[in-house]
C-alpha cells in the first residue's frame, strides 16, 4: 500500500512539474524581458531630429549604434527618437535605459522625470571636440564689434536647460560687467532666435545667442543668408553630447556598456554613421570641460 501511495505521489509531482513548465513556456520570462534595452536619442544632430540641408552634417544614424550595441552586449536594443525625455518615454512605455543627447537638456529632463542617471561617455564631433559654445551674433550692419558693445542691447537667449545658450553666455556677460536685460528674453530654438533678430527694425540694438553646432544649419536651411550675421563673442565651452545610463544598473552592467562604447572608435563605418572623429570618450568629472577627445584623455 505504501509503495502504491508513493508511486501515486511521484506521478502527481511529475505531472505538476510538466504543467508548470508548460505555463512557463507560454509566457516570456521576466529575465528575457529585462534583457531588452531602450536607447533614447535626444541628440539634435540625429537624422530624425534635424534637417538634411547640409550634406553630411546633422544626420547621425543612431539605429546603427543600436545594432552595434546589440552585437556587443548580446541584448536587444530598441531605439527611440524624441526631442524630450517625456516624449520618448511616452513612445517606449516608460522605458529609458540609455539616453544620449545634449548634456544639460538630458539632465534637466531627467530631473523632471525623477529619473536618476549616470554619465558614461561623451561623443566626439567631426573635429574631435566634445563640447559646444554659445555664439553671440548680431546683424552684419550692427555697430557692435565685441561683447563689450552689448550694453543696453536686447539679447535673445536660449531655453534655461540649454547651458550653451543660457547659463554660459550669461556668465560671459557678467564677466564683462554687462547687466542682463530684465526680463530675460528667450527663443525656443536657434532658428527662431535669428529669424526674430533679422525681423527687428534697424533702429533696434539687438543680439541673439545660438549654439555653435547650429551655426552651419542656419544658412543651410535658409533661415538667414550668407553674410546676414556676424559673431562677436563666444561663451566658455560646456559638455555637448553625452550618453547616460540609468543609475539603477549594476556596476557590472555599466562596465559592459562602457566597454561596448569604447569599441565604437574602432569601427570605421560606425564613425561615419555617427559623424564622429573618434567615437566616445569615457566620462570623467575632472575632464567635463575638456574641449577635445585628446584633452579628455590627459591625466589630471
Amino acid at each position: 500500500m505504501r509503495s502504491l501511495i508513493a508511486s501515486c505521489l511521484t506521478l502527481c509531482v511529475a505531472i505538476s512539474g510538466i504543467a508548470n513548465q508548460s505555463q512557463s513556456d507560454d509566457k516570456p520570462s521576466e529575465k528575457s524581458s529585462e534583457a531588452v534595452l531602450t536607447l533614447v536619442v535626444m541628440d539634435p544632430m540625429a537624422a530624425p531630429l534635424a534637417c538634411d540641408c547640409v550634406k553630411g552634417y546633422a544626420q547621425r544614424k543612431y539605429e546603427e549604434l543600436g545594432k552595434f550595441l546589440k552585437g556587443q552586449l548580446g541584448r536587444e536594443v530598441n531605439v527611440v527618437w524624441a526631442e524630450s525625455l517625456r516624449a520618448a518615454m511616452e513612445k517606449s512605455d516608460g522605458k529609458a535605459d540609455l539616453i544620449i543627447g545634449k548634456h544639460s537638456v538630458v539632465l534637466s529632463d531627467a530631473k523632471e522625470a525623477k529619473l536618476e542617471l549616470k554619465p558614461l561617455a561623451r561623443l566626439t564631433d567631426l573635429k574631435d571636440k566634445v563640447v559646444q559654445t554659445g555664439l553671440f551674433v548680431v546683424r552684419s550692419s550692427d555697430p557692435a564689434k565685441t561683447v563689450d558693445d552689448l550694453k543696453g542691447y536686447r539679447i535673445l537667449f536660449g531655453p534655461e536647460d540649454c547651458d550653451e545658450k543660457s547659463a554660459a553666455p550669461m556668465a560671459l556677460l557678467k564677466d564683462h560687467h554687462i547687466v542682463l536685460p530684465i526680463p530675460v528674453e528667450t527663443s525656443p530654438s536657434c532658428s527662431n532666435a535669428v529669424v526674430t533678430l533679422m525681423e527687428l527694425g534697424t533702429d533696434v540694438k539687438a543680439a541673439a545667442v545660438i549654439s555653435s553646432y547650429a551655426e552651419p544649419l542656419l544658412e543651410g536651411c535658409g533661415k538667414v543668408k550668407k553674410g546676414d550675421l556676424r559673431v562677436i563673442g563666444e561663451s566658455k565651452p560646456v559638455p555637448f553630447i553625452t550618453l547616460f545610463a540609468r543609475a539603477s544598473f549594476t556596476g557590472k552592467e555599466l562596465l559592459e556598456f562602457s566597454a561596448a562604447l569604447d569599441e565604437v572608435g574602432l569601427t570605421a563605418q560606425l564613425l561615419v554613421d555617427l559623424e564622429t572623429a573618434s567615437g566616445f570618450v569615457p566620462w570623467e568629472e575632472q575632464a567635463a570641460t575638456a574641449t577635445t577627445a585628446a584633452d579628455s584623455k590627459k591625466k589630471p
